[in-house]
C-alpha cells in the first residue's frame, strides 16, 4: 500500500513538471495612418520598453529601411527616431535578429512579445513604459507612451491615440 501510494505522488510531481507554465505575454498593435500628401514615405519606427528612470529595458522592434537606395544607406536615418537613437539606439549593432525589419506601410500591425524570450527578455516586477517613435521623411516626427506595470495580476487593455504619425497603440497584457 505503502509503495503504490508513493508511486502515485511521484507520478502526480512527475507530471506537475511537465506541464507547460503560461508566461505572462505582451500583445501589441500599432497603427500606422494612412496620409493622404504628395510625397509620401513610410516611416521609420522604433519600438521598446523604459524602465522609470528612461533607461532601455527591452529593445522590441525597429523599422527601417534595410537596404542603401538612391536615398542613401537605410542606417543613415535612423537618428531621426530622436528618443530611441539617445535612449540606447546608437549602441545598437543593427541589424539586431528579431527586432530589425522592414519598414511598414500605413495600417494595423500587431506584435506579441513572451515573458522570457528575446526580444522582451524577462522583465523584473515594477512599472515601465512601452514606447513608440515613428519618423517620415518629408513628414514628421512622433513619440507615443503606454505606461504599465509588470508583472500583471490580471488581463490589462491600455491604449494611447497618436496625433499624425502613429494611430492607436493598443497594449494587450496577459498575465
Amino acid at each position: 500500500m505503502c509503495r503504490l501510494l508513493l508511486s502515485c505522488c511521484a507520478l502526480v510531481l512527475v507530471l506537475s513538471l511537465a506541464t507547460p507554465v503560461a508566461a505572462a505575454e505582451l500583445n501589441l498593435t500599432v497603427q500606422i495612418p494612412e496620409q493622404k500628401v504628395a510625397e509620401y514615405h513610410r516611416p521609420y519606427s522604433a519600438i521598446w520598453i523604459e524602465r522609470a528612470d528612461h533607461s532601455v529595458a527591452a529593445q522590441l522592434a525597429v523599422w527601417y529601411a534595410q537596404k542603401d537606395s538612391k536615398e542613401g544607406a537605410g542606417g543613415k536615418w535612423l537618428p531621426d527616431l530622436r528618443q530611441w537613437w539617445r535612449r540606447g539606439g546608437r549602441g545598437l549593432t543593427l541589424p539586431v535578429d528579431g527586432v530589425s525589419g522592414a519598414t511598414r506601410p500605413a495600417g494595423q500591425h500587431q506584435l506579441k512579445f513572451i515573458d522570457g524570450q528575446a526580444p522582451l527578455g524577462t522583465l523584473g516586477t515594477g512599472d515601465y513604459t512601452l514606447v513608440v517613435e515613428a519618423a517620415r521623411e518629408v513628414g514628421g516626427r512622433e513619440v507615443v507612451r503606454v505606461p504599465f506595470h509588470w508583472p500583471a495580476t490580471a488581463t490589462q487593455h491600455l491604449t494611447a491615440q497618436g496625433r499624425s504619425e502613429l494611430g492607436t497603440i493598443s497594449l494587450d497584457i496577459n498575465p
